[in-house]
């Protein structure tokens, strides 16, 4: 989420190959030096194509021959980075794909790249497995990756680009819980961090599911939902005494 105050991103730990075969590892990845840059990337999709992608990144990846190698510690700007997790991505799943995919495994992965270099602009970008990539705007001021339809009505519905940036991490979690009631493949813990706008300094923590603040941001959600529905009035058609009856 990029909101005119800053950034937040939020990824769960959860990932599954079926019902029987859940585990937990991290998807958002930090780079934090402060004063100089601090991003995050959030990963969803085949493990193994972001893992090897981000392996990639921490080695160096260089977009033509005879560049110098890069990576987000050393990129000029974050369209760079961009480009080099394009194209690393790229590499990884053209790579692995023919393989993976005559065992009929999906390769398919995307990333959300977000974060600010000391004199450039504070952005958030959606890489495809293609390479390619878009930008967040200001008319959408979010983007998703993974299971995103149970929560993204509550970031349509609230979520503006003057939204401050507490009430936008607020938004977020409750968009997760929602997530997580309808969807057992999305669990805590949940990663997050969270960037004021030309600060070049984070704030990275970790979410568990006994966390008081969101134990609470769920129980108030779940009771004002109940709360809303029975304020709604019923339908006049099927309501009241005199109703008459149909015949079928």
């Amino acid at each position: 989420m990029l909101v005119e105050e800053g950034l937040a991103m939020i990824a769960d730990t959860r990932t599954n190959a079926g019902v029987d075969n859940i585990s937990s590892y991290r998807k958002l990845h930090v780079v934090d030096q402060p004063g100089d840059r601090v991003m995050a990337v959030a990963t969803a999709g085949n493990l193994s194509v972001t893992q090897t992608a981000l392996a990639m990144m921490r080695d160096g990846v260089h977009l033509s021959v005879g560049e110098d190698l890069e990576t987000l510690e050393t990129a000029p700007s974050m369209f760079r980075c961009a480009q080099l997790l394009g194209h690393a991505l790229r590499s990884v799943r053209l790579s692995i794909a023919p393989a993976m995919e005559a065992s009929s495994l999906n390769t398919s992965a995307s990333m959300l790249l977000g974060g600010q270099i000391a004199g450039g602009p504070m952005q958030l970008f959606l890489i495809y497995s293609q390479g390619n990539f878009i930008e967040c705007g200001e008319d959408t001021p979010f983007l998703q990756i993974g299971e995103a339809k149970y929560g993204k009505p509550i970031l349509v519905s609230g979520l503006h680009g003057q939204t401050p940036l507490a009430e936008a991490v607020k938004l977020g979690l409750i968009s997760f819980s929602t997530t997580m009631r309808c969807n057992v493949g999305v669990g805590t813990p949940l990663d997050m961090l969270t960037l004021r706008r030309d600060m070049i300094s984070g704030d990275e923590r970790r979410i568990e599911r006994t966390d008081p603040y969101f134990e609470d941001l769920h129980d108030r959600w779940t009771r004002a939902q109940a709360q809303a529905r029975a304020a709604m009035p019923e339908p006049p058609w099927l309501s009241g005494p005199g109703m008459a009856r149909r015949r079928v």
